[in-house]
């Protein structure tokens, strides 16, 4: 299994074969201004989710037990495990044993305990997850499964900055939906990067949307620097989804991976324009 890392620019991110994960180990490990994206499946099977029950906190298990649909109990075990799982694997330590702490604003992060400078976002939509991890660098990731929104034309009149309502509503009926996600995942990737979550007034920046953009932050007020310290990515993470990481600074190698809940995780290839997860 070869893994490929990605230099992230603006428009391109081009492929640069570096090393191999060994078959006999399972445990990535990251450079400064590495990126690992995984993406998590989490429609598994039953037989398996029993044993992934197990990795979860007391109070992981009680948050699970208050879903009222099996469908979305099963997923959110899923999404746990799996985090806990890849992060024992930075970590090298036992999935069960992670402890995590959070922030004022409700963003998880490791307890002081690990002593480790490991940052982490997860999100998931549907059936799938993505998590982002790095060392030091801030970072939001967000995934979102197209689905109808009736009333989205409402929300982006009350959420979305005046320049990105405007752009949404130039382009044809057909695109709107879409594009309506693709600036949501990227408004909410940037402000899960920054730590502040919807307590940050979305109106105060403004980010791409249209077809032909690349993802970027476009503009942050008050101050207008602040746009340049970060870079936006569009994740292509399975049909029907649309996806954006955020990250701090613009010097990062991206490295993306499908989690593979009983053996060794394989790499995506990284195609120009957009990092695409596929199968």
């Amino acid at each position: 299994m070869n893994r490929h890392d990605g230099i992230a620019h603006p428009k391109m991110i081009e492929m640069n074969p570096t090393h191999s994960l060994q078959a006999d180990s399972c445990s990535p490990a990251l450079h400064p201004r590495a990126i690992d994206v995984w993406r998590i499946v989490l429609d598994q099977p039953g037989s398996l989710r029993a044993g992934l029950q197990d990795l979860l906190s007391a109070d992981e298990r009680e948050r699970a037990g208050r879903f009222v649909f099996a469908k979305d109990r099963e997923r959110f075990v899923v999404a746990r495990a799996a985090l806990r799982d890849i992060l024992s694997r930075y970590l090298q330590v036992a999935a069960s044993d992670i402890r995590f702490e959070y922030s004022e604003f409700g963003k998880p992060g490791l307890a002081r305990r690990h002593q480790s400078m490991l940052q982490f976002n997860l999100s998931h939509s549907n059936g799938v997850a993505l998590l982002a991890l790095s060392l030091h660098r801030r970072l939001g990731i967000d995934v979102e499964f197209i689905r109808p929104v009736h009333d989205f034309d409402q929300i982006a009149r009350r959420f979305f900055s005046a320049n990105e309502s405007a752009a949404l509503f130039r382009l044809p009926a057909a695109q709107q939906p879409r594009a309506f996600f693709t600036c949501w995942t990227r408004k909410e990737a940037y402000i899960k990067a920054i730590g502040e979550g919807l307590s940050h007034p979305l109106e105060h920046f403004d980010v791409s949307l249209m077809p032909d953009q690349p993802a970027a932050l476009l503009a942050t007020r008050p101050d207008p620097a602040e746009a340049a310290r970060w870079s936006l990515h569009g994740l292509a993470a399975g049909t029907g989804y649309v996806a954006a990481l955020a990250a701090e600074g613009r010097d990062h190698q991206l490295c993306c991976w499908q989690w593979q809940p009983t053996g060794i995780p394989h790499h995506f290839a990284i195609h120009p324009s957009e990092v695409h997860l596929n199968r």
